[in-house]
Protein backbone atom coordinates (compact mmCIF):
# COMPACT_ATOMS: atom_id res chain seq x y z
CA UNK A 1 0.00 0.00 0.00
CA UNK A 2 1.56 3.50 -0.89
CA UNK A 3 2.49 5.96 1.67
CA UNK A 4 -0.05 8.46 0.34
CA UNK A 5 -3.00 6.43 2.15
CA UNK A 6 -1.59 6.29 5.38
CA UNK A 7 -2.94 8.98 6.78
CA UNK A 8 -4.24 8.16 10.23
CA UNK A 9 -2.15 8.36 13.42
CA UNK A 10 -1.13 5.32 14.81
CA UNK A 11 -3.08 2.96 17.14
CA UNK A 12 -1.59 2.16 20.62
CA UNK A 13 -1.18 -1.42 19.21
CA UNK A 14 0.95 -0.24 16.48
CA UNK A 15 2.83 1.80 18.72
CA UNK A 16 3.56 -0.50 20.66
CA UNK A 17 4.85 -3.14 18.05
CA UNK A 18 6.92 -0.12 17.00
CA UNK A 19 8.79 0.37 20.57
CA UNK A 20 9.66 -3.45 20.80
CA UNK A 21 11.71 -2.78 17.18
CA UNK A 22 13.72 -0.28 18.72
CA UNK A 23 11.06 2.62 16.90
CA UNK A 24 11.15 5.51 19.09
CA UNK A 25 11.17 9.20 19.19
CA UNK A 26 15.10 10.38 20.21
CA UNK A 27 17.24 13.20 19.42
CA UNK A 28 20.75 13.21 20.14
CA UNK A 29 20.47 17.09 20.57
CA UNK A 30 18.46 16.36 23.82
CA UNK A 31 21.36 14.28 25.04
CA UNK A 32 24.00 16.86 24.32
CA UNK A 33 22.06 19.81 25.91
CA UNK A 34 21.57 17.83 29.24
CA UNK A 35 25.37 16.22 29.27
CA UNK A 36 26.17 20.18 28.89
CA UNK A 37 23.90 21.51 31.59
CA UNK A 38 25.12 18.80 33.65
CA UNK A 39 28.42 19.90 33.55
CA UNK A 40 28.22 23.23 33.74
CA UNK A 41 26.18 22.85 36.96
CA UNK A 42 29.13 20.66 37.93
CA UNK A 43 31.95 23.45 37.05
CA UNK A 44 30.04 25.76 38.56
CA UNK A 45 29.19 23.66 42.03
CA UNK A 46 32.99 22.27 42.30
CA UNK A 47 34.96 24.79 40.29
CA UNK A 48 36.53 26.26 43.67
CA UNK A 49 37.92 22.67 44.41
CA UNK A 50 39.00 21.99 41.28
CA UNK A 51 40.97 25.65 41.32
CA UNK A 52 42.39 24.75 44.56
CA UNK A 53 43.08 21.53 43.92
CA UNK A 54 44.79 21.98 40.49
CA UNK A 55 46.69 24.72 42.51
CA UNK A 56 48.21 22.27 44.99
CA UNK A 57 48.89 19.46 42.00
CA UNK A 58 51.07 22.30 40.33
CA UNK A 59 52.68 23.47 43.69
CA UNK A 60 53.83 19.67 44.85
CA UNK A 61 54.80 19.05 41.11
CA UNK A 62 56.97 22.18 41.25
CA UNK A 63 58.36 21.56 44.99
CA UNK A 64 59.44 17.79 44.13
CA UNK A 65 61.26 18.83 40.68
CA UNK A 66 62.98 20.99 43.28
CA UNK A 67 65.00 17.54 44.74
CA UNK A 68 68.14 16.67 43.04
CA UNK A 69 67.20 12.86 44.18
CA UNK A 70 64.32 12.76 42.54
CA UNK A 71 65.25 11.27 39.55
CA UNK A 72 67.99 9.04 40.82
CA UNK A 73 65.21 6.97 42.61
CA UNK A 74 62.71 7.11 40.15
CA UNK A 75 60.18 9.29 41.55
CA UNK A 76 59.38 10.85 38.42
CA UNK A 77 57.47 8.14 37.53
CA UNK A 78 55.64 8.31 40.98
CA UNK A 79 55.13 12.24 41.01
CA UNK A 80 53.29 11.62 37.42
CA UNK A 81 50.72 8.82 38.72
CA UNK A 82 50.21 10.74 41.80
CA UNK A 83 49.63 14.15 39.82
CA UNK A 84 47.31 12.00 37.64
CA UNK A 85 45.33 10.16 40.12
CA UNK A 86 44.68 13.79 41.75
CA UNK A 87 43.73 15.05 38.63
CA UNK A 88 40.75 12.44 37.92
CA UNK A 89 39.47 12.88 41.48
CA UNK A 90 39.28 16.15 40.86
CA UNK A 91 37.60 16.18 37.27
CA UNK A 92 35.27 13.02 38.74
CA UNK A 93 32.47 15.27 39.67
CA UNK A 94 32.21 16.67 36.15
CA UNK A 95 32.55 13.22 34.76
CA UNK A 96 30.21 11.74 36.49
CA UNK A 97 28.05 14.32 35.96
CA UNK A 98 28.05 14.25 32.41
CA UNK A 99 27.45 10.57 32.37
CA UNK A 100 23.99 10.76 34.61
CA UNK A 101 23.12 13.35 32.31
CA UNK A 102 23.72 11.16 29.11
CA UNK A 103 21.64 8.44 30.62
CA UNK A 104 18.87 10.18 32.15
CA UNK A 105 18.70 11.99 29.09
CA UNK A 106 18.35 8.56 27.17
CA UNK A 107 15.81 6.86 29.60
CA UNK A 108 13.32 9.99 29.70
CA UNK A 109 13.40 9.63 25.79
CA UNK A 110 12.97 6.26 25.15
CA UNK A 111 11.84 5.00 28.67
CA UNK A 112 13.75 1.88 30.16
CA UNK A 113 13.37 -0.91 27.34
CA UNK A 114 15.89 -3.45 26.43
CA UNK A 115 15.32 -4.85 22.83
CA UNK A 116 17.65 -6.75 20.80
CA UNK A 117 15.86 -6.36 17.36
CA UNK A 118 17.76 -3.20 16.35
CA UNK A 119 21.33 -5.12 16.63
CA UNK A 120 20.25 -8.20 14.62
CA UNK A 121 22.76 -8.34 11.68
CA UNK A 122 20.52 -6.96 8.45
CA UNK A 123 21.67 -6.88 4.54
CA UNK A 124 19.78 -3.95 3.72
CA UNK A 125 22.09 -2.05 5.90
CA UNK A 126 24.99 -3.43 3.50
CA UNK A 127 23.36 -2.05 0.57
CA UNK A 128 25.53 0.58 -1.12
CA UNK A 129 22.02 2.24 -2.51
CA UNK A 130 20.67 2.36 1.53
CA UNK A 131 23.66 4.04 2.01
CA UNK A 132 23.89 6.63 -0.90
CA UNK A 133 19.99 7.42 0.01
CA UNK A 134 21.52 8.38 3.82
CA UNK A 135 24.38 10.45 2.56
CA UNK A 136 22.15 12.41 -0.29
CA UNK A 137 18.57 11.88 1.11
CA UNK A 138 16.55 14.71 2.70
CA UNK A 139 17.50 13.57 5.91
CA UNK A 140 21.49 14.49 5.37
CA UNK A 141 20.36 17.41 3.71
CA UNK A 142 18.05 18.18 7.56
CA UNK A 143 21.65 17.27 9.27
CA UNK A 144 23.52 18.96 7.33
CA UNK A 145 21.55 22.15 7.46
CA UNK A 146 20.89 21.59 11.61
CA UNK A 147 24.76 21.75 12.10
CA UNK A 148 25.22 24.71 10.23
CA UNK A 149 22.31 26.39 12.42
CA UNK A 150 23.40 25.35 15.69
CA UNK A 151 26.82 26.60 15.19
CA UNK A 152 25.40 29.77 13.83
CA UNK A 153 23.43 29.81 16.69
CA UNK A 154 25.77 28.68 19.38
CA UNK A 155 28.81 31.10 17.70
CA UNK A 156 25.68 34.05 18.04
CA UNK A 157 25.23 32.73 22.00
CA UNK A 158 29.21 33.04 22.80
CA UNK A 159 29.38 36.52 21.03
CA UNK A 160 26.09 37.86 22.68
CA UNK A 161 27.97 36.52 26.00
CA UNK A 162 31.31 38.13 25.22
CA UNK A 163 30.72 41.32 23.39
CA UNK A 164 29.10 43.49 26.64
CA UNK A 165 32.39 43.04 28.47
CA UNK A 166 35.02 43.47 25.91
CA UNK A 167 35.87 46.69 27.66
CA UNK A 168 36.35 45.13 30.95
CA UNK A 169 38.66 43.00 29.24
CA UNK A 170 40.68 45.31 27.58
CA UNK A 171 40.72 47.01 31.22
CA UNK A 172 42.55 43.84 32.50
CA UNK A 173 45.84 45.13 31.85
CA UNK A 174 47.85 45.42 35.14
CA UNK A 175 45.87 43.81 37.14
CA UNK A 176 46.77 40.98 39.57
CA UNK A 177 46.58 37.43 38.90
CA UNK A 178 44.05 36.44 40.86
CA UNK A 179 41.82 38.77 40.33
CA UNK A 180 41.98 38.54 36.59
CA UNK A 181 41.82 34.45 36.89
CA UNK A 182 38.11 35.48 38.88
CA UNK A 183 37.46 37.62 36.26
CA UNK A 184 37.98 35.58 33.43
CA UNK A 185 36.38 32.66 35.10
CA UNK A 186 33.03 34.57 35.21
CA UNK A 187 33.09 35.45 31.52
CA UNK A 188 34.02 31.86 30.85
CA UNK A 189 30.84 30.60 32.97
CA UNK A 190 28.80 33.57 31.13
CA UNK A 191 29.24 32.16 27.66
CA UNK A 192 28.70 28.53 29.09
CA UNK A 193 25.27 29.88 30.14
CA UNK A 194 24.38 31.27 27.29
CA UNK A 195 25.55 28.37 25.16
CA UNK A 196 23.12 26.21 27.11
CA UNK A 197 20.10 28.06 26.16
CA UNK A 198 20.96 28.42 22.80
CA UNK A 199 22.15 24.37 22.56
CA UNK A 200 18.22 23.78 24.75
CA UNK A 201 16.44 25.58 21.84
CA UNK A 202 18.19 23.56 19.31
CA UNK A 203 17.60 20.41 20.52
CA UNK A 204 13.98 21.64 21.62
CA UNK A 205 13.60 21.83 17.59
CA UNK A 206 15.28 18.83 16.86
CA UNK A 207 13.11 16.89 19.21
CA UNK A 208 9.77 18.05 17.52
CA UNK A 209 11.33 17.29 14.39
CA UNK A 210 12.14 13.74 15.05
CA UNK A 211 8.73 13.52 17.00
CA UNK A 212 7.18 14.74 13.84
CA UNK A 213 9.57 12.18 11.68
CA UNK A 214 8.46 9.06 14.02
CA UNK A 215 5.03 9.95 13.73
CA UNK A 216 4.43 10.15 9.96
CA UNK A 217 6.64 6.64 9.74
CA UNK A 218 3.79 4.82 11.99
CA UNK A 219 0.99 6.43 10.32
CA UNK A 220 -1.98 3.97 8.91
CA UNK A 221 -4.43 3.48 6.48
CA UNK A 222 -7.93 3.43 6.82
CA UNK A 223 -7.71 -0.34 5.99
CA UNK A 224 -4.94 -1.13 8.30
CA UNK A 225 -6.95 0.20 11.37
CA UNK A 226 -10.02 -1.84 10.35
CA UNK A 227 -7.98 -4.63 10.22
CA UNK A 228 -6.41 -4.46 13.51
CA UNK A 229 -9.74 -3.48 14.70
CA UNK A 230 -11.23 -6.76 13.41
CA UNK A 231 -8.43 -8.84 14.67
CA UNK A 232 -8.42 -7.44 18.58
CA UNK A 233 -11.97 -8.11 18.29
CA UNK A 234 -11.66 -12.00 18.08
CA UNK A 235 -10.34 -14.11 20.81
CA UNK A 236 -7.42 -15.87 20.38
CA UNK A 237 -8.81 -19.14 19.88
CA UNK A 238 -11.01 -17.69 16.67
CA UNK A 239 -7.52 -16.16 15.62
CA UNK A 240 -5.74 -19.37 16.03
CA UNK A 241 -8.50 -21.29 14.22
CA UNK A 242 -8.60 -18.47 11.23
CA UNK A 243 -4.70 -18.54 10.82
CA UNK A 244 -4.93 -22.45 11.15
CA UNK A 245 -8.01 -22.52 8.55
CA UNK A 246 -5.69 -20.01 5.89
CA UNK A 247 -2.93 -22.61 6.02
CA UNK A 248 -5.08 -25.10 5.50
CA UNK A 249 -6.74 -23.19 2.56
CA UNK A 250 -3.31 -22.58 0.77
CA UNK A 251 -1.88 -26.16 1.42
CA UNK A 252 -5.12 -27.38 -0.42
CA UNK A 253 -3.95 -25.28 -3.56
CA UNK A 254 -0.76 -25.87 -3.89
CA UNK A 255 -1.89 -29.76 -4.00
CA UNK A 256 -4.39 -28.75 -6.18
CA UNK A 257 -1.63 -27.33 -8.18
CA UNK A 258 0.08 -30.59 -8.27
CA UNK A 259 -1.99 -31.75 -11.87
CA UNK A 260 -0.28 -29.14 -13.67
CA UNK A 261 3.35 -30.57 -12.77
CA UNK A 262 5.41 -32.28 -15.22
CA UNK A 263 6.91 -34.64 -12.13
CA UNK A 264 6.94 -35.11 -8.90
CA UNK A 265 10.67 -35.70 -7.16
CA UNK A 266 10.53 -37.28 -3.91
CA UNK A 267 13.02 -38.54 -1.15
CA UNK A 268 11.04 -41.08 -1.72
CA UNK A 269 8.62 -41.11 1.62
CA UNK A 270 10.08 -37.60 3.41
CA UNK A 271 10.35 -35.40 1.21
CA UNK A 272 8.14 -33.96 -1.96
CA UNK A 273 8.43 -31.27 -4.50
CA UNK A 274 6.53 -30.85 -8.20
CA UNK A 275 8.23 -29.05 -11.08
CA UNK A 276 5.76 -27.47 -14.05
CA UNK A 277 7.65 -26.38 -17.30
CA UNK A 278 4.76 -25.51 -19.83
CA UNK A 279 7.56 -23.11 -21.73
CA UNK A 280 5.82 -19.96 -20.40
CA UNK A 281 8.61 -18.99 -18.21
CA UNK A 282 12.42 -19.53 -18.67
CA UNK A 283 12.91 -22.38 -16.23
CA UNK A 284 10.99 -24.62 -14.32
CA UNK A 285 8.88 -23.94 -11.87
CA UNK A 286 7.90 -25.73 -8.15
CA UNK A 287 4.74 -25.59 -8.16
CA UNK A 288 4.52 -27.64 -4.84
CA UNK A 289 6.78 -28.97 -1.94
CA UNK A 290 6.31 -31.25 1.64
CA UNK A 291 7.16 -33.40 4.25
CA UNK A 292 5.65 -36.30 5.61
CA UNK A 293 2.09 -35.72 5.40
CA UNK A 294 2.09 -33.30 2.93
CA UNK A 295 4.74 -35.07 0.54
CA UNK A 296 2.34 -38.48 1.20
CA UNK A 297 -0.55 -36.19 0.09
CA UNK A 298 1.22 -35.06 -2.71
CA UNK A 299 2.39 -37.98 -3.89
CA UNK A 300 -1.46 -39.33 -3.81
CA UNK A 301 -2.61 -36.52 -5.76
CA UNK A 302 0.20 -37.09 -8.40
CA UNK A 303 -1.05 -40.64 -8.32
CA UNK A 304 -4.88 -39.23 -9.30
CA UNK A 305 -3.53 -37.25 -12.08
CA UNK A 306 -1.45 -39.61 -13.77
CA UNK A 307 1.88 -37.04 -13.02
CA UNK A 308 5.24 -39.43 -13.02
CA UNK A 309 6.73 -39.76 -9.38
CA UNK A 310 10.53 -40.13 -9.28
CA UNK A 311 13.10 -40.87 -6.23
CA UNK A 312 16.16 -38.67 -6.51
CA UNK A 313 16.92 -38.06 -2.73
CA UNK A 314 19.44 -35.90 -2.93
CA UNK A 315 17.76 -33.45 -5.70
CA UNK A 316 14.69 -33.65 -3.56
CA UNK A 317 15.99 -32.54 -0.38
CA UNK A 318 18.19 -29.71 -2.46
CA UNK A 319 15.13 -28.91 -4.12
CA UNK A 320 12.74 -28.59 -0.67
CA UNK A 321 15.86 -26.44 0.81
CA UNK A 322 16.56 -23.90 -1.82
CA UNK A 323 13.73 -23.22 -3.96
CA UNK A 324 10.23 -21.48 -2.40
CA UNK A 325 6.81 -21.69 -4.07
CA UNK A 326 6.33 -20.58 -7.67
CA UNK A 327 10.00 -20.01 -7.50
CA UNK A 328 12.11 -21.59 -10.77
CA UNK A 329 14.96 -23.60 -9.93
CA UNK A 330 18.12 -21.52 -9.95
CA UNK A 331 20.75 -22.33 -12.52
CA UNK A 332 22.40 -25.01 -10.10
CA UNK A 333 19.55 -27.25 -10.75
CA UNK A 334 18.88 -26.87 -14.55
CA UNK A 335 21.36 -29.77 -15.48
CA UNK A 336 19.86 -31.67 -12.82
CA UNK A 337 16.10 -31.42 -13.33
CA UNK A 338 16.74 -31.12 -17.60
CA UNK A 339 18.03 -34.80 -16.91
CA UNK A 340 14.44 -35.41 -14.94
CA UNK A 341 12.59 -34.14 -17.64
CA UNK A 342 14.56 -35.56 -20.43
CA UNK A 343 14.01 -38.63 -18.63
CA UNK A 344 9.96 -38.20 -18.24
CA UNK A 345 9.42 -36.77 -21.59
CA UNK A 346 10.54 -40.30 -22.98
CA UNK A 347 8.96 -42.78 -20.43
CA UNK A 348 6.02 -40.97 -19.10
CA UNK A 349 2.54 -42.18 -19.97
CA UNK A 350 1.68 -39.46 -22.38
CA UNK A 351 4.08 -39.72 -25.69
CA UNK A 352 6.04 -36.69 -26.82
CA UNK A 353 3.59 -36.08 -29.41
CA UNK A 354 0.54 -35.67 -27.16
CA UNK A 355 2.52 -33.31 -25.05
CA UNK A 356 3.24 -31.60 -27.87
CA UNK A 357 0.02 -30.74 -28.99
CA UNK A 358 -1.03 -29.84 -25.04
CA UNK A 359 2.05 -27.08 -25.03
CA UNK A 360 4.47 -25.88 -26.71
CA UNK A 361 8.20 -27.44 -26.41
CA UNK A 362 11.47 -25.01 -25.33
CA UNK A 363 14.42 -26.38 -24.42
CA UNK A 364 15.85 -26.01 -20.68
CA UNK A 365 18.40 -23.03 -20.35
CA UNK A 366 21.80 -23.89 -19.96
CA UNK A 367 23.91 -22.84 -16.93
CA UNK A 368 26.78 -21.01 -17.51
Amino acid sequence: MSGDNKTEKATPKRREEARKKGQVVKSSDVNTAVVLFACVGALMATGGMLLRGSSDVLRHGLAQNANPSLVSRGGISDLALSSMRSIATLAAPVALAALAGGVLASVIQVRPRITLTTIKPQWSRMDPRQGLKKIFGINAVFETLKASVKTAVVAAAAFMAVYPRIGELAAMTGIPPAAMLFELASIVIRIAIYVCIAFALVAAVDYGYQRHRHEKQLRMSKDEIKQEARQSDLAPEVRGAIRRRQFQQARKRMIAEVATADVVITNPTHFAVALRYDGTRPAPELVAKGVDLVAAAIREEAGRHDVTVLSNPPLARALYREVELGQMIPDSFFQAVAEVLAFVYRTAGRSGRERARRRPQRSLPRSA
